[in-house]
């Protein structure tokens, strides 16, 4: 970007994007131009407050500048995002709980609703089969997750 060729990748999900770039100042300026350029051609707004800033290996001053640059907020670590925990020790068996719970928590929710059996095997297969996909292509499970 830019005639200095500052080097920005960027992920988008839905209505998501994530900007990847060098801890500097003009990598900042580069996605606070982007953005606003966006807002200029599109008509849409960019929800600045609610955005948020994450850095590994910056200092807590330079990543205070950078968020009051972009006037956002700072991302700490571990941070949940499309439900997945990101920075956490998917190893460990506490990871995989919330996921379990979730799984567990719309079984429970259908047993009680007068459903036909028809009705309970579509949604178990839809759901509940989509969920454990959803996670394990992001994270390998353990094998002591998994209950027989």
């Amino acid at each position: 970007m830019g005639n200095k060729g500052v080097d920005v990748k960027l992920l988008q999900f839905v209505d998501d994007t994530i900007f990847f770039c060098q801890p500097k100042f003009n990598c900042i300026l580069v996605i606070k131009a982007i953005l606003r350029s966006c807002e200029i051609v599109s008509g849409l707004k960019v929800n600045f407050h609610k955005s948020k800033i994450g850095a590994l290996g910056v200092s807590n001053t330079d990543l205070s500048i950078f968020s009051n640059c972009l006037n956002n907020g700072i991302m700490r670590l571990p941070f949940t995002y499309l439900g997945i925990q990101i920075s956490g020790n998917h190893r460990k068996v506490e990871f995989w709980n919330p996921i379990i719970l979730k799984i567990q928590s719309r079984h429970a929710m259908w047993n009680g609703r007068l459903l036909s059996m028809a009705t309970r095997i579509c949604l178990i297969k839809s759901v509940l089969n989509a969920l454990p996909l959803f996670y394990f292509s992001f994270l390998r499970p353990l094998s002591r997750c998994v209950k027989p």
